[in-house]
């Protein structure tokens, strides 16, 4: 299948799956005219990719589960090196939401000063 048909069968967008291919983690073949062509199973490892980014990890992150790609990544026994990837990156989110609700407080504070109590805290 060409690059346009594998992103409609996914949700993902043909830039991402250059972006995908460039990092490795799906491959395709060139057809005679240049254009890519992937073979059928990509449609569940772009699936499962799409499913790891959008539970936190990155690219990068993601490589570690390059074996299981291919199957599903979401009932498949989890591996040691995964978890401790998955651990790590929830430290860093958890790191930047604490460090990000210290800016929103200390925003919060001096928009209160500025304005006396005219302003109420979003929350």
């Amino acid at each position: 299948m060409r690059i346009g048909e594998l992103a409609k069968a996914t949700g993902a967008t043909a830039r991402a799956l250059r972006h995908y291919e460039q990092a490795g983690l799906i491959a395709s073949e060139r057809a005679p005219n240049g254009y890519r062509v992937y073979d059928e199973r990509a449609v569940v490892r772009v699936r499962n990719i799409r499913h790891l980014l959008v539970a936190g990890l990155t690219l990068d992150d993601v490589r570690v589960f390059l074996p299981c790609l291919d199957g599903d990544v979401t009932t498949a026994p989890p591996s040691d090196k995964g978890i401790r990837v998955a651990a790590e990156r929830l430290a860093v989110l958890t790191e930047r939401i604490a460090a990000q609700t210290a800016v929103r407080d200390r925003l919060q504070a001096a928009l209160r000063q500025a304005t006396g109590d005219r302003h109420r805290p979003v929350t």
